[in-house]
């Protein structure tokens, strides 16, 4: 910032007393509201230099130690934070032990016997038992030409007429294509599961002397999600038909298109939508909605975007507070606004204070996000009757006490500092922060398209850019059927590479059961 005086000329100068006092007045009272705006400034100068440092050199967890300290002290003596203050943490290690090996996984029994000599040491051996122990082995991925021989026949009917028939046998699902379902199912997998660039994925297969160029596998690519193409509107008719939706969206580069520079850019977007929430079957039991993602591809930020993929449904959607949303809200979706959000503004405080700082309001609001949390964890897997209950026994009065503590605060900060930033956003979104405490089907937070993103932000750091509008769809409908089959505790490449088999001869009118939802892999 540039601190521009202007220059005093003693000869401008009153001489009458009364009046240099009334310009020295002036003259403090500007300087004053100077400084403060200085002070605001390096205030938010010095947040966004910790925020990068943490970005770059600190933990990723966003748990807080207790007694924590913070920049901020200033306090007021209204609600109290609850006095016991519990860690929530959203991922803890298991420690104990080497674990079990999968009982699911194929064996295969190797014996091991005393020799002829040690057994000639002995007049009598018996076999009175064995003793059994399992190591894993690994065998590496091979490739093999598939041969697929289809019979000609000379075929003559009554009449003495004859004709050729030759057996019909679907090499690829791809036409002029010799890649296999099994192969292309690998390449999905390699790129969109396990974040492999294409480059590399040529190099693992010319390791297998395999020369794929990678043009090829970006064709095999593309030509395999055009392929699963027309599963994505029964996806979202079943994403369309849940009470609550989380969603999210992220950036991810693409190249621009032709006319632009040569190399650059554009910042494209993806969009998750999850299926979410419980709704009662025949018997009016409780059920959860079967998970399921849906991902969607956009050149650029626009609310249409959101409400394109919405259209007429009406429910709970779980998001932050982007404006985009702000239209389908006033239609009549009911917002449902992230807890963890808010946890979050408060968070970064608290974990970019100097060492040795007093605690001060953010480590205090902590503690009510804190309690918040535990009570949620207690009732995680209850149904959405004993959730309400619960919620509106302790969670309610716990929420109407952080209100009264953050508004009685708020009007002793400075709007513009991070501190009075964090409280500004808890205040603003404050009905939506509450929706869940008054409905049992909803979750406090949207961690859930968080995590549905982290795939995509994995993906992109390591091939870096989508090459093409044509790509962004491309991965949008890899990403949903990879991450659908994951939520529903599918292996993803049994599931493609069964699907990429069956999909070519599967009747239009049942193809809802090749989703991941409903499948069930061809015997």
């Amino acid at each position: 910032m540039q601190l521009l005086v202007a220059p005093v000329d003693r000869a401008s100068l009153p001489n009458d007393v009364e009046a240099l006092k009334d310009l020295l007045v002036q003259a403090g009272t500007a300087f004053q509201a100077l400084r403060e705006q200085v002070n605001a400034q390096m205030l938010s100068l010095a947040a966004q230099l910790a925020d990068l440092k943490r970005k770059v050199y600190g933990q990723r967890s966003e748990a807080i130690a207790m007694l924590q300290p913070e920049l901020w002290c200033e306090r007021v003596d209204i609600p109290v934070p609850p006095e016991t203050f519990e860690l929530v943490k959203g991922h803890q290690r298991r420690r104990g032990g080497r674990p079990a090996i999968d009982e699911k996984l194929p064996r295969r029994r190797v014996e091991h016997d005393l020799s002829e000599q040690e057994k000639a040491q002995f007049q009598r051996v018996v076999c009175i038992g064995e003793e059994i122990s399992e190591t894993l082995e690994y065998t590496p991925a091979r490739l093999e030409v598939l041969q697929h021989v289809r019979r000609k026949y000379r075929c003559e009917d009554a009449g003495g007429a004859s004709t050729i028939r030759t057996a019909w046998a679907q090499g690829s699902p791809l036409a002029r294509s010799n890649a296999g379902a099994s192969l292309l199912a690998h390449v999905l997998v390699s790129k969109y599961a396990d974040h492999n660039p294409l480059a590399r994925i040529e190099r693992i297969l010319a390791r297998h002397a395999a020369q794929v160029p990678r043009q090829t596998l970006c064709d095999w690519t593309l030509g395999s999600a055009e392929l699963l193409m027309p599963l994505m509107p029964l996806l979202r008719r079943h994403v369309l038909g849940s009470p609550v939706i989380f969603t999210d969206d992220t950036t991810l580069a693409m190249k621009a298109p032709p006319g632009l520079q040569r190399g650059k850019t554009i910042t494209a977007r993806l969009w998750v939508y999850l299926a979410g929430g419980w709704l009662p079957d025949a018997q009016q039991r409780w059920r959860r909605v079967a998970p399921a993602a849906l991902y969607d591809f956009t050149t650029d930020r626009s609310g249409e975007h959101a409400r394109r993929m919405l259209g007429q449904w009406r429910g709970f959607l779980q998001a932050d507070d982007y404006s985009g949303y702000a239209r389908s809200f006033e239609s009549g979706i009911t917002h449902a606004a992230c807890l963890v959000h808010a946890r979050r503004r408060f968070a970064k405080i608290v974990q970019d204070a100097p060492k040795g700082s007093p605690p001060g309001l953010a480590h205090e609001a902590m503690r009510y996000f804190a309690e918040v949390y535990r009570i949620e964890a207690d009732i995680r897997e209850a149904d959405p009757e004993r959730r309400l209950e619960v919620r509106q026994q302790q969670t309610r009065p716990l929420m109407q006490q952080l209100h009264s503590w953050l508004a009685g605060h708020a009007p002793t900060l400075l709007p513009k500092s991070p501190l009075g930033q964090a409280f500004g956003y808890a205040l603003s979104n404050w009905q939506a922060l509450n929706t869940f405490v008054e409905h049992g089907i909803l979750e406090a937070d949207n961690n859930w398209s968080e995590r549905a993103l982290k795939p995509v932000v994995l993906s992109r750091k390591n091939w870096l850019f989508a090459g093409s509008e044509r790509g962004g769809q491309a991965a949008a409908v890899a990403f949903s059927l990879i991450e659908t089959a994951k939520l529903n505790e599918i292996e993803p490449y049994a599931y493609l590479r069964d699907v990429l088999e069956r999909i070519n001869g599967h009747r239009q009118d049942r193809l809802h059961e090749l989703l991941p939802m409903h499948w069930r892999p061809a015997t």
